[in-house]
């Protein structure tokens, strides 16, 4: 899962009560059913930094709370409101997510893209802007070790 740190970073998620948020606004049909649909309560999740200096993996997150229709959207004071939702047939869902740990480097960008073994993994696909996206068992272990290695 993608975020700007300077709108939301792995530190504000540690930050907050019983270090636990929502995890709102997102606004790509694609990204919204890899998350309504495939995230579980308990699954691990890499939190990525993106749009920064270093963007890359700064730390693991857990989801404690299954997709919800995402009430940003019906309101008309939120930067992520989206007129055309309606309450009774949402468009569009969040997950809630806490703070499990921040490396002590972040995994960069460049370096994933150094790695042969990740040469498939979606994020470092061409033209890949999702917030979003899976990581098969190989990638995440691969990346968990890059976190050793500094």
């Amino acid at each position: 899962m993608k975020s700007e740190p300077d709108a939301f970073s792995i530190d504000d998620l540690r930050a907050c009560p019983k270090g636990t948020d929502h995890w709102d606004g997102i606004r790509n049909y694609q990204a919204r059913n890899f998350m309504r649909d495939e995230m579980k309560k308990g699954d691990l999740v890499f939190f990525y930094h993106s749009s920064c200096d270093v963007p890359g993996v700064a730390g693991i997150m857990k989801v404690v709370r299954e997709s919800y229709p995402d009430f940003t959207a019906l309101d008309p004071e939120s930067r992520y409101f989206d007129p055309k939702s309606d309450p009774a047939n949402p468009r569009w869902y969040m997950v809630d997510v806490k703070f499990e740990r921040k490396f002590s480097h972040v995994v960069s960008l460049s370096e994933l893209r150094e790695r042969r073994s990740l040469k498939n993994m979606q994020l470092l696909q061409k033209g890949n802007r999702l917030s979003i996206m899976p990581v098969d068992r190989r990638e995440w272990d691969t990346i968990l070790k890059m976190t050793e290695t500094k």
